[in-house]
């Protein structure tokens, strides 16, 4: 009887398909999903969002503390500044207005701040200046847009109410 010797060939590997399929799936990854790991452009968008959401409330909390009016400018599509009634009653708001870090005026600009400095951020379209009397209502409500940013900022008409 003849013996037959059976000979399993065990190689441990990949291959060349799953060698090439990986390499794709890291080159998509490398192209689509480590950009947003690794830049701040959707930051600098949110943070110049959220830096003009907390001036509006801030400039209502102002208005009520020191029962006055208090003006939201928009000189240009990326700067807000704030400013103040020097008595009360007063039709104008004649005095910039010391922020919550003791900075006068209280300014938000796009151009100036290097932390925005890589972000296409500006106000579509620049609105008006918003108005808040002494109770804290708003002269009118408002919507404000900010560029690349998809909800916009709202001032609610008879509260006052910024979101």
């Amino acid at each position: 009887m003849k013996r037959v010797s059976r000979c399993k060939s065990s190689h441990a590997g990949f291959t060349l398909v799953e060698l090439v399929v990986t390499l794709v799936m890291i080159g998509i990854l490398a192209a689509f999903a480590a950009p947003r790991f690794f830049g701040t452009h959707g930051f600098e968008e949110r943070g110049f969002y959220d830096e003009t959401l907390s001036a509006l409330r801030y400039a209502q909390k102002a208005a009520i503390a020191q029962r006055r009016l208090v003006c939201v400018e928009f000189p240009d599509a990326k700067t807000v500044r704030l400013r103040i009634a020097s008595a009360n009653p007063a039709a104008a708001c004649n005095t910039d207005l010391t922020g919550p870090d003791g900075k006068t005026p209280y300014t938000i600009d796009a151009t100036a701040d290097t932390k925005y400095r890589n972000a296409d951020v500006k106000f579509s379209p620049v609105p008006a200046t918003i108005y808040f009397d002494p109770l804290g209502k708003p002269g009118a409500g408002a919507t404000i847009n900010v560029a690349n940013f998809a909800s916009p900022i709202k001032v609610e008409a008879e509260t006052g109410y910024v979101h």
